[in-house]
């Protein structure tokens, strides 16, 4: 299907109101976009296919580039791609980033890892970005793995939340080997019965490894693969085959622009939102 792209003077509107040139929004866009030539440089080298998701999936089809007030990056890749990638970006030797997951940082419970900048830290509204050894601009590294929504939403919805009572927790001590324990738990013991009742997939669905959350993005290898490109940012990223069956699936009506009200929602970044909208 053809892409419906934003006009010019549509697209001008939205970056002055967003993301001009010199803001703190488009100067971290910016090194997100030198991020990915970081980690697609290391997935070339050692043959790992991957492609963009999720919102950075949309940005390409709608605006050549971010959605004007994205403030992250989201790629995917097939678990045992995941896999590869995570033992090369652990032994990464670097001063600039890290590969922030469970592994690094015991604090970090995400089941997703992220490419981060060491220095400085993003502001959140998010109690748990107080304990985090690295909280740095990032982009989000996803696996994907064969399941049904129903072991997806299952593991989703028990993992999170036992993991978000954890933030509560403000003595170390006790907090950390909590997120351990529920680690072990869901991911070592419940997650292993959910992939046996995931494997009935009759359609051949995908979704993101059990525990990652947001269980409604499904992917199918027949909309995906092989993987062609579009342009992102003024170069060229591997994406699905089949961009808008994705995205509709995901978003509905992905072409048209959200209300300011939903965009404001969609900030992350307590400075890109305080930059745009001045402070509450």
């Amino acid at each position: 299907m053809t892409q419906k792209r934003l006009t010019e003077a549509e697209a001008r509107q939205l970056r002055e109101k967003y993301n001009p040139d010199g803001s703190l929004l488009r100067r971290d866009q910016l090194e997100l976009v030198r991020m990915i030539d970081v980690v697609a440089e290391i997935c070339e080298k050692n043959n790992i296919p991957w492609w963009l998701s999720s919102g950075t999936l949309l940005g390409a089809a709608r605006h050549e580039g971010f959605i004007p007030w994205d403030d992250d990056v989201d790629i995917v890749l097939l678990k045992r791609d995941y896999k590869r990638l995570k033992r090369i970006l652990l032994k990464l030797q670097s001063e600039e980033f890290v590969f922030h997951c469970t592994e690094s940082d015991v604090e970090y419970v995400n089941t997703f890892g992220k490419f981060r900048k060491r220095e400085g830290r993003v502001r959140v509204v998010n109690r748990r970005y107080d304990y985090y050894r690295w909280a740095g601009v990032g982009l989000d590294i996803f696996a994907i793995e064969r399941t049904s929504y129903f072991a997806a939403r299952v593991a989703t919805v028990v993992y999170n939340n036992l993991q978000h009572l954890t933030s509560y927790i403000r003595a170390g001590w006790l907090r950390k080997p909590l997120i351990r324990l529920i680690e072990l738990l869901c991911l070592g013991i419940l997650n292993p019965l959910l992939r046996l009742i995931g494997l009935i997939n009759p359609s051949g669905e995908y979704h993101y490894t059990l525990g990652t959350g947001w269980a409604k993005h499904t992917f199918f290898m027949k909309d995906t693969l092989p993987l062609t490109k579009a342009r992102f940012e003024g170069r060229e990223y591997p994406v699905p085959k089949d961009m808008d069956s994705y995205l509709t699936n995901v978003y509905g009506n992905w072409r048209e622009i959200p209300s300011d009200e939903v965009i404001k929602r969609c900030i992350h970044c307590q400075e890109y939102r305080e930059e745009i909208y001045g402070k509450a």
